[in-house]
């Protein structure tokens, strides 16, 4: 009986994870416009966020700070996103691990998303100023200077700036 409840309550963790609403809203993107679930965005986030920022030992670094996001030149939204998608699926979902399966399901469901967000941006052919690319250039950086698996758990713990400025950038379709 234990054992039934158990994968019971497994099972119901996993679907709630699975089961997002399809909330869409558009981001505008300077010239182009993406359609982004940003409410499932957030529930996959949300399961994984806690076990992130608990593992998070880097409390004096900073990798996604809301300053550099609010700095962006006009025009830049489009290549700040690309990128920022481009670093997250390439750099942070690969070498993010849980050790509990239920948020492994929901960081892969996540890191699925923002491969689908990137797939539709490319077809926006964003323009990067210098600017933008010295941005993102700092971003590696710093997530260079950590070790990989310490750098991927403080990118995804603070993808809560991230989420927010994509909220931001939305309106309901």
């Amino acid at each position: 009986m234990k054992m039934l409840l158990g994968y019971s309550l497994c099972l119901l963790i996993a679907l709630s994870c699975l089961s997002g609403l399809v909330e869409s809203g558009t981001l505008h993107l300077d010239s182009c416009s993406v359609n982004v679930h940003t409410h499932e965005l957030r529930k996959y986030y949300s399961t994984i966020r806690s076990n992130a920022i608990d593992g998070d030992n880097e409390i004096g670094v900073k990798l996604l700070d809301k300053k550099l996001i609010k700095s962006l030149q006009n025009g830049q939204t489009c290549c700040f996103l690309r990128l920022v998608m481009r670093f997250y699926v390439e750099r942070v979902f690969s070498n993010y691990a849980s050790s509990q399966p239920q948020q492994q399901r929901c960081s892969s469901a996540l890191a699925n998303a923002f491969v689908s967000i990137r797939r539709d941006i490319h077809k926006c052919h964003c323009l990067c100023a210098e600017e933008t690319q010295r941005t993102i250039d700092s971003l590696h950086s710093e997530f260079d200077k950590l070790e990989i698996s310490q750098a991927a758990q403080k990118a995804v713990g603070e993808l809560d700036t991230m989420l927010e400025w994509l909220e931001g950038l939305k309106t309901h379709a």
